[in-house]
């Protein structure tokens, strides 16, 4: 693999659409087993969500295909990842990986790199150190111990997005132990990934960022390196569809330091 990689994140705040036509716009590009998955929700939210997620994977590959929303066909790898099948000949290399918390999905999309994405809104649920000491290496724990109350709760998704991130792009999902690998903070701005042996991964072989699209939300990502220069990212707001905004969300924190 050569090349510097490039990442685009489509950001939609699920609940602003209230457009039935739009929504049934949206229904229609759905396939029928996506259908029927929508239906099982029992929450009107989560009926809502599952649909614009599925519209705006649909929608945004198209953007880097010549696959009409409706074509799109996808399978899932070993552990459940859903990625495009390889029936997409056109679609060789292109990669995504979707996240979604209450309010706000996000769609990493890129090209021949393995790529994590995870959201989360920070007043989705009260988090503790028991909490950590459960998904938390013992590194993590005795840092987030250390951190003032205050700053505790943010600390907390900070590490855990980055670590959703790493395990998605894995393509492994919890059957990566989170306790078995580990994220620093060399300076304000900086973070690095420390990984157990037995994991057989390198350090070196990842690139991380995390942002802030606004103060209810943390956004972490992670990407594979195929070259010696770092990945570039560009952030949108969309609604499927209907149009876009690039965002000039600054990095929070990353890899390379910053950005």
């Amino acid at each position: 693999m050569a090349g510097r990689p490039h990442i685009d994140i489509w950001l939609t705040y699920y609940q602003d659409i209230l457009d039935g036509r739009l929504l049934a716009d949206f229904h229609r590009l759905l396939s029928e087993e996506e259908r029927v998955q929508q239906r099982r929700f029992y929450f009107a939210d989560d009926r809502q969500r599952y649909l614009v997620t599925r519209a705006l994977v649909r929608t945004t590959l198209s953007r880097y295909a010549p696959v009409e929303p409706t074509a799109w066909v996808f399978s899932k790898n070993g552990h459940g990842r859903p990625e495009i099948a390889r029936e997409h000949v056109e679609a060789t290399g292109l990669c995504f990986n979707v996240s979604h918390t209450r309010g706000l999905i996000a769609l990493g999309v890129t090209r021949r790199c393995a790529l994590g994405v995870d959201v989360e809104n920070l007043a989705s649920r009260e988090v503790s150190l028991g909490i950590a000491e459960r998904f938390f290496s013992p590194i993590e724990v005795a840092e987030l111990a250390a951190v003032p109350p205050e700053r505790r709760h943010d600390r907390f998704f900070e590490y855990w997005t980055f670590k959703e991130s790493y395990i998605k792009a894995r393509g492994m999902g919890l059957a990566l132990p989170l306790d078995r690998f580990s994220f620093r903070y060399p300076d304000e701005r900086s973070v690095r990934i420390e990984i157990d042996a037995e994991l057989g991964d390198d350090p070196g072989r990842w690139g991380f960022w995390q942002f802030r699209p606004n103060p209810q939300y943390l956004l972490a990502v992670c990407c594979e390196r195929p070259a010696s220069e770092p990945a570039t990212l560009t952030l949108y707001r969309t609604v499927p569809t209907v149009g876009d905004e690039l965002l000039a969300t600054p990095v929070l924190r990353s890899t390379e330091g910053c950005c």
